[in-house]
C-alpha cells in the first residue's frame, strides 16, 4: 500500500474512532439523536480537513527542516489554532443538543478547548515527528547518494590518470625494430595498441577480469623487454581459479610499471619482476615482487596513492594494499581484494 493510501486510511479511521468513542456513550445514555449524529459526522469531516490542511502547510513550507525550537513553536501555535477552531464550531452546536447540561457551566469553553487541543496535539505531534524523521532520512539518503556520486567521480579521475607513461619509450624502441626485426616490431605495435585501448576503456569500467588485466601486464612487460632486453626478467605465477576475479582496470600495470621505473631500471645489472595471484580466505591475493630498494620505489608516488584510493572507493575496508621491503634488494607489494561481482560494484556506486 502506498504512503498516500496509508495516510488517508489512518486519517479516516482514526478520527472516526475518536469521534465515535464520544458519540456512542452519549447515544447509549440519551438515546439516538439525529442532530448529534450529524454533528459527529461533521466533526469527523472537519477534523480530517483541518489536519490535512496542517499537513499541506508543513510540507509546503518544509517545517521539518527548521531547528527544533522554531519547529516546536509552530507545532504549539498550530495545536492552539486547530483546537480553537474545533471549539468555536462545536460549542454552539452542542448548546442546542445539550442545552440543559451546558447552561450552568461558565468554563465550558475552556473544557472544550482543552479537550480538542489534546486531540489535535496527539495528531500534530504524531505527524510532525513522522515527517521530521522521514525528512531527515531522505536528507541522509541524498547525502549518501551525493557522496557515492562524488566517490565515483573520484574513481573516474583516478582511472584517467593511469594512462601508460612508457608510450614514448615504447615507440622509440619499436622504431628501432622496424628495420632490425619487422615481425617483432609488428607484434610490439599490436601489444602497444592493446594497452592503449585498455587504458581508454578503463575510464568506462569499474572492474575487469583478472586474466584480462594480466594479459595487459604481459603485453606491457614484453614491450619493456624490447627496451631493457636481458636486463629485465619477469615471471608470472597465477592461480587459474582466480581468473575471473574482478579487479580495478590498469591497477596491476601501474604497480608493475612502478616496480620497473623505480626498481629494475636503477639496478646496474637489471632485475626481475614477479607477479603472483592466489586465493586466501575468500580474498584475492596479488603479490608483485621486484628488484630494488623501497626508498627508491617512491612509495609516496601518484601511482601507489591512486591504487590505495581506488581500492578504498570500490571495496572500503575490505580491501588492503601495502608495499614493503621483503628482503634486501627485493620490494614486495601486496593487494587483497574481497569477492565482488561487477554488478554489485555498479549497484554500490548508485548507478
Amino acid at each position: 500500500m502506498s504512503k498516500n493510501k496509508v495516510y488517508w486510511t489512518l486519517q479516516i479511521l482514526g478520527w472516526t474512532l475518536l469521534i465515535m468513542f464520544e458519540y456512542i456513550p452519549y447515544t447509549l445514555e440519551y438515546g439516538f439523536d439525529s442532530a448529534s449524529f450529524y454533528s459527529s459526522v461533521a466533526n469527523i469531516l472537519l477534523a480530517i480537513s483541518l489536519t490535512h490542511f496542517y499537513r499541506l502547510v508543513i510540507r509546503r513550507w518544509n517545517w521539518s527542516s527548521l531547528p527544533l525550537p522554531r519547529l516546536a513553536l509552530r507545532v504549539i501555535g498550530s495545536v492552539l489554532l486547530l483546537g480553537a477552531i474545533m471549539t468555536l464550531i462545536n460549542q454552539p452546536l452542542d448548546r442546542k443538543v445539550l442545552a440543559h447540561n451546558l447552561m450552568n457551566q461558565p468554563l465550558v469553553f475552556w473544557g472544550y478547548f482543552s479537550s480538542w487541543c489534546k486531540n489535535m496535539l496527539t495528531w500534530v505531534l504524531s505527524y510532525t515527528v513522522y515527517h521530521y524523521v522521514e525528512q531527515n532520512r531522505m536528507v541522509g539518503y541524498e547525502k549518501i547518494m551525493l557522496k557515492m556520486s562524488m566517490r565515483e567521480t573520484e574513481a573516474k579521475v583516478l582511472r584517467s590518470q593511469l594512462n601508460p607513461h612508457f608510450t614514448f619509450n615504447a615507440l622509440n624502441s619499436i622504431r628501432a625494430l622496424v628495420f632490425e626485426d619487422p615481425n617483432r616490431a609488428q607484434s610490439s605495435i599490436t601489444k602497444l595498441s592493446n594497452i592503449l585501448r585498455n587504458s581508454l576503456l578503463a575510464d568506462r569500467r569499474k572492474t575487469v577480469d583478472l586474466q584480462e588485466e594480466l594479459k595487459t601486464v604481459i603485453d606491457y612487460l614484453e614491450l619493456e623487454k624490447v627496451r631493457y632486453e636481458e636486463r629485465l626478467d619477469y615471471r608470472l605465477n597465477a592461480n587459474p581459479q582466480a581468473s575471473y576475479w574482478q579487479i580495478p582496470p590498469m591497477m596491476l600495470q601501474t604497480l608493475v610499471e612502478n616496480g620497473i621505473k623505480h626498481g629494475v631500471s636503477k639496478e646496474v645489472g637489471g632485475g626481475f619482476v614477479e607477479i603472483i595471484t592466489d586465493i586466501e580466505e575468500d580474498h584475492l591475493l596479488i603479490v608483485i615482487r621486484n628488484s630494488g630498494e623501497l626508498g627508491g620505489t617512491d612509495s609516496g608516488g601518484v601511482g601507489l596513492k591512486n591504487t590505495a584510493e581506488r581500492l578504498s572507493i570500490l571495496y572500503g575496508k575490505e580491501a588492503s594494499f601495502k608495499i614493503f621491503q621483503e628482503v634486501e634488494g627485493v620490494v614486495r607489494a601486496e593487494i587483497r581484494i574481497p569477492v565482488r561481482s561487477e554488478d554489485f560494484l555498479s549497484d554500490s556506486a548508485g548507478n
